[in-house]
């Protein structure tokens, strides 16, 4: 006979195709990330022009790229993953609104971190099995 609280504890655990899922969609964009912040740490000159386009001082190019990388490396790091995932949503939101701010358009540029910021909420609640619980209520 199961209860409630078994039957629920079951649900929290992803399948086994759910975190490969997770850890793959992980992976992309962790690397679409990775690549985004060491471009902007190496301040690659397209990226340095494309961002002092947006109205950002060319000296913070590196210091954006910093942080983008302090939070997705919180992200990568199982046991501070939701904290990095709640870290790497206030930089894509920041994002939005730059590409808001520059009026560029909608689909291709405003939503883009929009989309990213789901991948990352999508790849984490499908392999951790904490923040399924958390979604869930039980703690």
């Amino acid at each position: 006979m199961t209860t409630n609280t078994d039957s629920a504890a079951r649900t929290d655990v992803p399948s086994r195709a759910a975190a490969r899922t997770g850890l793959v969609l992980t992976v992309v964009v962790g690397l679409f990330l990775l690549f985004d912040s060491v471009t902007k740490l190496l301040r690659l000159p397209p990226v340095v022009a494309a961002t002092v386009q947006l109205g950002f001082p060319a000296g913070q190019v590196a210091v954006i790229g910093g942080v983008l990388l302090v939070c997705l490396v919180l992200y990568l790091v199982p046991r501070t993953a939701v904290f990095g995932a709640v870290l790497l949503t206030g930089y894509l939101g920041g994002a939005v609104c730059t590409n808001m701010r520059a009026e560029l358009p909608l689909w291709g540029y405003v939503l883009s971190p929009v989309y990213t910021g789901v991948l990352v909420w999508l790849a984490l609640y499908l392999r951790s099995t904490a923040l399924r619980r958390l979604v869930r209520g039980g703690g």
